[in-house]
């Protein structure tokens, strides 16, 4: 164990904030204890960490406090679910694995293997299971949990710009004339990365602020305008405000004729959209309309930003084109403040993406349909020509059709737990109990999706391995190891290299550390949009690295933490333009009808990550949120009897889930709002996911966990054959799994 404070990176949302981390007791100073009086680690934010300045929220000031809380230790395994796990050696858990792996590719062919991995890996390993998955094993079939946040996101950049990767940086959020922030409550959400936009505001009160959100979000309550639209309806006033743009000719003639293609069919589209219309449809006012597209007209820099509320959508990919298309219009990018500026989830997602850690996606912003792409990695990897498949694997909810339909026989989660992130969760769960293998790969137990593995295999998690993460302005942070893991759990990247030389790859997993994993990763980047060729360790070592930064470039004091995509508006296409955006609103997969008259969004608090893997354990913040909730505006309540603080149901086509009630004006009337945060083990039948669909965008293949339609009445419990209203009740739901677990401890 280190005695020294050690520099590192939050491992909760995309903003990437710089902490620095105490040991439990240093020389000289008291010992930093739990709520518990536990010694732990003492967490401060980083003052010289670029992104974040020595600013950290709630969960980042705490993350700590997880460390040593249900954590897995050990390999368990069994050989039926309806077993109980016995702690076994690793050699036993990985002959089985292997075994079973060689088993498989035998019988059935290796694109019978699936591999779910997660935004929280570090880029070292995403990189070395892209290397076993789609290099060693031939199979495509990684996808991450990012699948779920941020591919719209990237199918989005891909389509218009011709690679991925958010084209500003968070030096802009302080340039910016006018931000405009659609489907995103990042000052709940990235929170740091929101303080600093705001605090630019207050020093400068000309600078304008537009949320669209049909939620009075703290962000909205920010605003100088809120258009609070009804859900689904993203595209109507995107394409509503460039038609008015159009109309009063507020674009870039000159950059639309010189860096883009494809703006006279765009046009055509917008004609299709005029303001009458999109106000009607969205439901605000044509004044509101028209003042969303005055502050485009008016102001040359313009920064967008969005997160899952334009991503997670069964038109997600067309949502974030659209948003795109105002940029290429009125050339709002490439210059200092503005840009479409993509708030990424995870805070390894943009890592994941540099490492191809999805199912269509290669290392270096590469894609396995391109022949070019695919012999790149296999030399680089030292693999026979037409080793890599050319055909995209299996996304995050085809694995789950995959294990319905037989066709999945091998699935390795690693670092998530799909068992209540995924949509339609009971749908989830059975194909999950249909796996014939399922090894789950993990810092903590139990968890949800523990119920449904074969074999478990403790993993090392933030602090107790070295690696490098990517935050949502490319910024590159190396978070070294801290203390040591418990028990015998091992890092991620070690985990896959082992099984993949105990398969017969023993050249292509040499690895003896990380730095060597993270020195032939960066060399895959050279000559491509995210370079890092020139991110070394060494250099990491004394600060936080954006790229692009090739090999031989040394750092522009002015500019190494400001540097923007595309400044010269030549983009990555095979003729240098940007692309427009042709598409027309579709609207909800699943509208509200006479059975299920609401839209039900889902989302995040401030306080709560994820499925609280790690939050959970906080009572700080469990404290905060003890319960799942529902909002309801107050006309709908009324109309329902329903009142602040009663237990309601919430019923879909797929599930129910019961719900306090929190009735607001913070809610738009006909939408309702549930956290995704809980799953079976922290309470009873409040899971957000019972309710949703799987329709997904045909493009990112990102599923609709923004919207599905539901119907809301108060929750009644029978009693002696006696049906009782809840509000006459003051007694919670029954006691969680999770309550009982503490209980025990």
């Amino acid at each position: 164990m280190t005695t020294a404070p050690t520099k590192t990176l939050c491992p909760y949302c995309g903003v990437g904030c710089g902490l620095e981390v105490q040991p439990p007791a240093l020389p000289g100073k008291a010992t930093n204890r739990d709520e518990a009086g536990t010694p732990t680690w003492r967490v401060r934010g980083d003052r010289q960490h670029p992104s974040s300045r020595g600013r950290v929220c709630i969960k980042g000031a705490t993350v700590a406090e997880s460390l040593d809380k249900n954590r897995l230790k050990y390999p368990l395994m069994r050989n039926s679910l309806d077993e109980p796990f016995r702690r076994v050696s690793w050699d036993e858990a990985l002959d089985r694995i292997v075994n079973r792996i060689r088993a498989v590719r035998a019988a059935y062919g290796s694109h019978t293997i699936c591999m779910y991995g997660s935004g929280q890996f570090q880029t070292e390993d995403y990189y070395v299971a892209q290397k076993l998955m789609k290099g060693c094993l031939g199979t495509n079939n990684f996808d991450a949990n990012s699948r779920l946040c941020m591919s719209s996101a990237v199918a989005g950049y891909i389509q218009s710009f011709g690679s991925d990767g958010p084209p500003c940086c968070y030096d802009d959020l302080e340039k910016t004339q006018c931000a405009f922030l659609i489907g995103t409550n990042a000052a709940e959400c990235h929170p740091i990365a929101f303080n600093r936009l705001r605090e630019y505001r207050k020093k400068n009160r000309q600078v304008k602020l537009v949320v669209v959100d049909p939620r009075a979000t703290p962000t909205a309550k920010a605003a100088d305008l809120h258009l609070a639209i009804r859900p689904g309806t993203d595209i109507e006033l995107l394409h509503g405000i460039g038609h008015l743009l159009l109309r009063w000719q507020a674009i870039d003639s000159l950059f639309i004729e010189d860096c883009t293609r494809g703006f006279a069919k765009y046009t055509q589209v917008l004609d299709k959209y005029p303001p009458e219309l999109v106000a009607r449809q969205c439901g605000i006012s044509l004044e509101e309309l028209e003042q969303a597209a005055r502050y485009w007209a008016e102001n040359e820099r313009v920064l967008s930003m969005w997160s899952m509320g334009l991503n997670q959508s069964s038109e997600g990919t067309a949502k974030v084109r659209s948003l795109i298309n105002l940029h290429l219009m009125t050339g709002a990018i490439g210059k200092p403040g503005a840009g479409p500026f993509s708030l990424t989830g995870q805070p390894n997602a943009m890592g994941g993406r540099e490492a191809g850690g999805l199912a269509h996606l290669l290392p270096g912003y590469r894609v396995v349909a391109n022949p070019e792409h695919r012999a790149a990695v296999e030399r680089h990897w030292g693999l026979p020509e037409g080793q890599i498949d050319s055909t995209p694997g299996l996304a995050a909810w085809d694995m789950m059709l995959g294990l319905e339909a037989d066709r999945v026989q091998f699935l390795w989660v690693a670092a998530t737990n799909p068992a209540v992130s995924m949509p339609d969760i009971e749908r989830t769960k059975a194909a999950l109990r249909r796996s014939p293998f399922t090894l789950y790969q993990d810092a903590y137990y139990p968890t949800e999706t523990a119920e449904y593995a074969h074999v478990l295999l403790p993993a090392a998690q933030w602090g107790e391995k070295t690696g490098t993460m990517t935050n949502s302005e490319r910024m590159v942070t190396l978070c070294p190891k801290f203390r040591d893991a418990p028990g015998e759990a091992r890092p991620d990247w070690e985990i896959f290299a082992e099984v993949g030389r105990r398969l017969g790859f023993e050249r292509q997993f040499p690895f003896r550390d990380s730095h060597q994993v993270h020195q032939e990763f960066v060399s895959l980047t050279k000559g491509r949009v995210c370079d890092m060729s020139g991110v070394t360790y060494d250099l990491l070592q004394r600060e936080p690295i954006q790229w692009p930064q090739p090999a031989g470039v040394e750092f522009d004091p002015e500019t190494r933490y400001s540097k923007r995509l595309y400044e010269d508006f030549r983009f990555p296409t095979p003729d240098g333009r940007a692309r427009f955006g042709h598409a027309h609103a579709r609207g909800l997969a699943e509208p509200p009808n006479p059975d299920y008259p609401f839209v039900l969004t889902t989302g995040r608090v401030y306080e709560h990550w994820h499925t609280q893997t790690r939050t959970g354990h906080i009572s700080k913040i469990t404290k905060k949120h003890p319960h799942p909730f529902v909002e309801v505006h107050p006309r709908d309540a009324k109309k329902l009897d329903i009142v602040d603080g009663m237990w309601v149901r919430l019923l879909s086509r797929r599930g129910q889930g019961k719900f306090k009630a929190r009735v607001t004006k913070a809610i738009s009337p006909g939408t309702l709002f549930v956290p995704m945060h809980w799953g079976f083990l922290w309470a009873d039948n409040a899971e957000a996911n019972a309710l949703t669909h799987p329709e997904v965008c045909p493009d990112s293949l990102q599923p609709e966990l923004k919207a599905c339609a539901v119907r809301l009445m108060p929750l009644t419990v029978e009693l002696s054959g006696l049906q009782i209203a809840a509000e006459d009740s003051s007694a919670p739901p029954p006691i969680s799994l999770h309550e009982l677990i503490q209980a025990g401890d």
